[in-house]
């Protein structure tokens, strides 16, 4: 079978996938926020209070008696609640008028609703909830939106929450504004609003009725190519990066220094562990291995025994510390091996002297 050498790990997976957004929930069939103004009263605004205008889009009109119009600062969860009454005709826009941040600018258009919410330019969140009761929700995108009584959610500028996308930023002249007259709705913040010139509309403005588009019919589909490279597992490491021997005398042999060898293959066919060096410099030296096998893995032949092998120098083939027939185990195999020395140091001059030894595995 073909034969894969390794140093190293050389085992890694990839998968390639798409993570889809939480679903949104259905556009709202009727009373939704259709502009949104905050910067009443400040330098350079058309209006002296700030507003939030709704809008039925829907075929019936709708109570608001005992709704709200809510509002959060951009990254909070505590609510200020404006009560809502009265009903709202199909086509119809509802204005809440709400608090000035000074003296400039007209007065609106004859409110149908009032309140002390201060609305920052900065950004925001406004809901439109089928209830008094205060919301908790906004610190994270969708978790409004999960609230069962919530019609509408708008989060703009620098909103934490928000339907689908977040709209853009308004200033102390433009209002979030809904596309269409207030008739458009895909749940997307960010596609369903612009900043526009603020321009207020109370229940009696001229009524508007939205067009209606037929449902899609058959089908669509697109595709997507998933791969995953898998490769081999086959990996190599060592106990120590750096075996010294300390200082020796011509004529002695020092004491075999632990090497562990630690495999870790899942090649069913199993593997085999050879050894090489280069020659010490600056005069070689006899340097061998001794070693014992793992549990399934079979000890080189110059090895057996408990034997001390010479390890060769390139170009001479390498020597065989052992081969298994099987994987690895899942922590891999421990080769028990030991640097020695084969035979006593020879006359040398002093000084210190260095080679490298190279472990490889190979698959088999």
């Amino acid at each position: 079978m073909h034969r894969a050498p390794a140093l190293v790990v050389v085992g890694l997976l990839a998968v390639a996938g798409a993570f889809a957004a939480p679903s949104a929930r259905g556009a709202s069939p009727d009373v939704l926020v259709s502009q949104v103004f905050a910067g009443g009263g400040n330098a350079g605004a058309p209006y002296s209070n700030d507003f939030v205008e709704l809008f039925n889009r829907g075929s019936t009109a709708v109570d608001v008696s005992g709704w709200s119009v809510q509002y959060a600062s951009a990254t909070g969860t505590s609510w200020q609640v404006t009560a809502l009454a009265g009903s709202i005709a199909p086509g119809r826009h509802y204005l809440v008028q709400l608090a000035s941040g000074g003296t400039v600018g007209a007065g609106l258009p004859t409110p149908d609703a009032t309140g002390t919410s201060n609305l920052a330019v900065s950004g925001g969140k406004v809901a439109v909830v089928r209830s008094a009761t205060a919301l908790t929700c906004g610190a994270t995108a969708g978790s409004c939106s999960a609230v069962t009584s919530v019609a509408d959610l708008l989060g703009y500028g620098g909103a934490t929450d928000f339907e689908g996308s977040v709209a853009p930023a308004i200033d102390n002249a433009t209002a979030a504004t809904r596309a269409s007259g207030g008739c458009v709705d895909t749940d997307a913040n960010g596609a369903d609003f612009t900043s526009a010139a603020a321009a207020p509309r109370n229940s009696a403005s001229a009524a508007l009725t939205c067009g209606t588009e037929p449902p899609p019919e058959g089908s669509a589909s697109q595709s997507a190519t998933v791969d995953v490279d898998i490769q081999s597992v086959l990996s190599i490491a060592l106990e120590r990066p750096t075996v010294s021997f300390g200082n020796a005398t011509t004529g002695s042999t020092p004491t075999p220094v632990s090497e562990r060898v630690t495999v870790t293959s899942n090649n069913a066919a199993g593997y085999s562990v050879t050894a090489h060096r280069t020659a010490f410099q600056p005069a070689d030296l006899p340097l061998g291995v001794a070693g014992t096998a793992p549990a399934g893995g079979q000890i080189g032949p110059a090895l057996a025994g408990g034997a001390t092998a010479a390890i060769p120098i390139p170009p001479a083939t390498d020597l065989l510390v052992g081969t298994t027939a099987a994987r690895s185990a899942a922590a891999g195999d421990l080769w028990d091996t030991r640097l020695g020395f084969v035979s006593p140091l020879p006359v040398v001059p002093a000084g210190r002297y260095t080679a490298t030894v190279t472990f490889t595995v190979i698959g088999r």
